[in-house]
């Protein structure tokens, strides 16, 4: 779709290593409308920290770009004088990092990391203190205006990660981009922080750019999913279409190995059997081939992305084909 806060078209990105040129990316093409919720699955390995770091601009020096824009509300940031992307950044889009243990720094009090994050505000120190005792309760930090004088150490990982959110979430951008955010934290925290960060989406109205490995968090959260394999997205959709008609075999077997979809107890959960290609060496035609139960003649051919609705892209010469996986498992 077009006119989106965010707009990836046929992004390219290698990287120069001792051993050759790895492609990471290949064509990427996504579209993260105003106020949505965009989820990015994939096993490790796939681009999705390369896809951030293109979106954010910091990727490496041994990076290369073959191609492509990533345009931000109309602007490519591929192209963007530094000082106009240093604006951009940490005001109207922001990042919820990782680890909450280390996104931190643990010789600053939260107060003055919360009040420093306003230094373009040009507000005053007790304002910018209101505001950040303001988010703190937003995140569901208990007695916030106290808290404020305590380090990160102080503080449960879960109610690190809350913070981070609060931080980010303090300049009120227009973008978001939350890198896996529950990853560090377990299972009951995990939930806890994907419901905080979706109700806060709400009220903010922001856009959201959310990587995440686990699908149940992806299933919860986000309004439309891109599936990515070895640095190519190979299937798009809302997420229903995604979930309950997935036309993609790798999306179909990332569902297949979804502990939640396992009807019968079992001793040996599904894998998908086999591994990444090398990308220095990339295969010519479709770069799941090797991997997939599905393949034929000709998948020795690049599959282009097939519409099977406004919303639903699927890069597989048998998209129009497959039938829904529910269907299967009825």
């Amino acid at each position: 779709m077009a006119n989106g806060i965010l707009e990836i078209n046929g992004l390219n990105v290698d990287f120069e290593t001792p051993r050759g040129r790895l492609h990471a990316l290949r064509d990427v093409e996504l579209s993260v409308q105003p106020g949505q919720v965009m989820g990015i699955v994939g096993e490790s390995g796939c681009g999705k920290s390369t896809l951030i770091n293109a979106v954010i601009g910091l990727l490496p020096s041994n990076a290369r770009l073959g191609g492509g824009e990533v345009r931000f509300d109309g602007s490519n940031i591929l192209t963007m004088p530094p000082d106009r992307l240093r604006n951009l950044r940490g005001q109207r889009m922001t990042v919820i990092f990782q680890d909450p243990m280390t996104a931190l720094n643990p010789v600053l009090s939260i107060g003055q990391q919360m009040t420093a994050i306003q230094y373009r505000s040009g507000a005053s120190s007790r304002e910018k203190k209101r505001r950040a005792v303001e988010y703190l309760a937003k995140v569901r930090i208990p007695d916030p205006e106290q808290r404020l004088s305590q380090y990160p150490h102080q503080f449960s990982g879960g109610m690190r990660q809350r913070i981070c959110i609060a931080m980010a979430l303090l300049a009120e951008p227009e973008l978001v981009i939350a890198d896996e955010p529950t990853t560090a934290l377990d299972a009951t925290l995990e939930l806890e922080v994907i419901a905080l960060l979706k109700d806060l989406q709400r009220e903010a109205g922001c856009a959201v750019l959310f990587i995440s490995h686990h699908l149940g968090a992806i299933a919860q959260l986000c309004d439309d999913v891109a599936i990515m394999y070895a640095g190519e997205v190979a299937e798009r959709g809302t997420v229903r279409e995604i979930f309950h008609d997935a036309r993609h075999p790798y999306t179909r077997a990332l569902l297949t190995c979804d502990p939640g979809r396992i009807r019968d107890a079992t001793r040996r959960l599904p894998t998908i059997p086999g591994t990444i290609p090398d990308l220095r060496r990339p295969p010519q035609g479709c770069i799941f081939e090797p991997r997939c139960p599905e393949r034929f003649e000709r998948c020795g051919e690049h599959p282009e992305g097939r519409s099977l609705s406004s919303t639903h892209v699927a890069a597989c010469h048998k998209a129009f084909d497959l039938a829904p996986l529910e269907r299967l498992h009825a």
